[in-house]
């Protein structure tokens, strides 16, 4: 079974988050590719006002789909008014956390690219049982090419 995304908007008509239905991306590689679809929805003019950090939720929206199976939903910015506290995703850990960069604070990692987003997303693990902690980066301009992509396992958060 696939995995369909579907981006919603809060009130104020920014980006407030996605809707998975179908199944949850399982591997580094499923969640990197979610994340080339959020920062393409990044970088559209207007949509995304700051950087903002949004979470992996088992919450279902009202009146769900039958297929939805969670959401990724704003946490807030990552500085000032409304931006996540200290240890707020220790616990419970949410199986995803994603960083999204609108152009206006990203710098792109080609001279050629212009209105690029960029994004992260982590994978948080449990590295005492052996389960590392992984990672994806993505860079794309607002027509939807992707200029950059990277995943991988074995992030060492200390570095």
């Amino acid at each position: 079974m696939g995995i369909e995304v579907s981006a919603f908007a809060g009130k104020d008509r920014s980006l407030a988050g996605f809707i998975l239905s179908g199944r949850w991306p399982d591997t580094t590689r499923e969640w990197t590719q979610f994340l080339a679809i959020a920062v393409r929805f990044a970088a559209m003019p207007g949509l995304l006002p700051t950087t903002t950090v949004f979470r992996a939720v088992e919450d279902l929206p009202e009146e769900p789909e039958p297929d939805v199976v969670g959401l990724v939903t704003a946490a807030g910015p990552v500085l000032g008014d409304g931006a996540p506290r200290p240890g707020q995703f220790a616990d419970p850990q949410p199986a995803a956390l994603i960083v999204l960069h609108p152009p206006t604070e990203t710098r792109p990692s080609t001279p050629e690219a212009e209105g690029v987003a960029s994004g992260c997303v982590l994978l948080p693990g449990i590295p005492h049982l052996g389960l590392d902690h992984r990672a994806g980066w993505v860079e794309a301009e607002a027509d939807g090419t992707v200029t950059r992509l990277l995943s991988r396992v074995s992030v060492n958060l200390g570095e």
